[in-house]
């Protein structure tokens, strides 16, 4: 199963589950991939930013890879971003010959400029073989790269094997709809644009041409619907209830707590056993507990799945 450029609909961004001493869990593995799978999802994307992948040694980034793709039939995209080409290398051909339908790759924060984006691009086509389908990830807010549209236009023209973007800018609408404008004077080939930020513009990403979410809100079954309703035209249906998570999406979107909010309610939703993170990392105190769980008791009045 080969990642290609008519993928749509929801990959979730898929948390690695830890006990709490650090170690990997394994049983939550399997837990947190029936769970996604449960929720309607597309596919699923592993080891990205908010999978903790940096935490992990290659060992234990190719054994969940392992677990993942043998756990389920859809498509499984590996994230392989690395300082170096070596490892990036060696994790993509290695989670490849697992059965990952692709990787992702996150420009490294050192880039600047146009042509030190492009080049690196090439650079890592060439270090991990142009066999293999890649996305970009193009996320200014944490990695500090600025891609123009122009930017990744060229990136995509340049390599076939290009066929994915991972759309997370941050105002970002109006680049969705240059890259889609480009597709129609014929100066972009069809590339799949799913949309991250923890889907916070979701509800107009879609409208502006994205094919989905590629994002690990804790309530993928929303980002399913919310798709879904889209689809079929149904414009306030899916507004509304993008509106009830709203508040939510935007608690879990602080930087340094975000990711033990989304581990938080995704133990409560029984997705994994616990909600630890390897350190270091920041935990929720109690007084941000309380606030979850009344933002989960204000969305359960709209969403019965938020109510525990």
């Amino acid at each position: 199963m080969r990642l290609d450029e008519t993928a749509q609909g929801v990959y979730p961004i898929a948390v690695t589950p830890f006990h709490p001493d650090g170690r990997v869990d394994t049983a939550s593995v399997d837990r947190m991939t029936d769970f996604y799978i449960e929720c309607g999802a597309t596919g699923l994307t592993i080891l990205g930013i908010m999978g903790e992948a940096p935490k992990l040694d290659m060992e234990e980034a190719l054994g969940i890879t392992r677990q993942v793709v043998n756990r389920t039939k859809v498509p499984v995209i590996v994230g392989v971003s690395a300082p170096g080409f070596a490892a990036m290398r060696q994790l993509a051909r290695g989670a490849m010959d697992l059965g990952a339908a692709g990787v992702m790759i996150a420009p490294p924060p050192s880039l600047r400029t146009d042509d030190q984006i492009v080049t690196y691009y090439a650079q890592a086509v060439e270090a991990i073989g142009s066999d293999i389908p890649f996305v970009i990830q193009d996320y200014p807010l944490t990695l500090t790269v600025i891609m123009t549209p122009k930017v990744i236009r060229q990136i995509v023209q340049d390599h076939a094997s290009c066929v994915m973007l991972k759309h997370e800018d941050w105002p970002g609408l109006e680049k969705i709809s240059t890259l889609r404008g480009f597709q129609k004077d014929g100066s972009l080939k069809p590339i799949s644009i799913l949309c991250g930020n923890g889907g916070l513009f979701l509800d107009f990403e879609l409208e502006r041409g994205a094919d989905g979410a590629m994002t690990g809100y804790a309530f993928p079954d929303m980002l399913v619907d919310v798709v879904r309703l889209q689809k079929d035209g149904r414009r306030d249906a899916a507004h509304d209830l993008f509106d009830a998570h709203l508040p939510l999406v935007r608690y879990e979107q602080q930087q340094g707590v975000g990711l033990a909010v989304r581990k938080y309610v995704l133990q409560k939703r029984g997705a994994i056993a616990s909600d630890a993170q390897r350190k270091p990392g920041p935990a929720l105190s109690a007084k941000a507990k309380t606030e979850v769980d009344y933002l989960l008791s204000r969305i359960a009045r709209f969403d019965t799945r938020a109510k525990f």
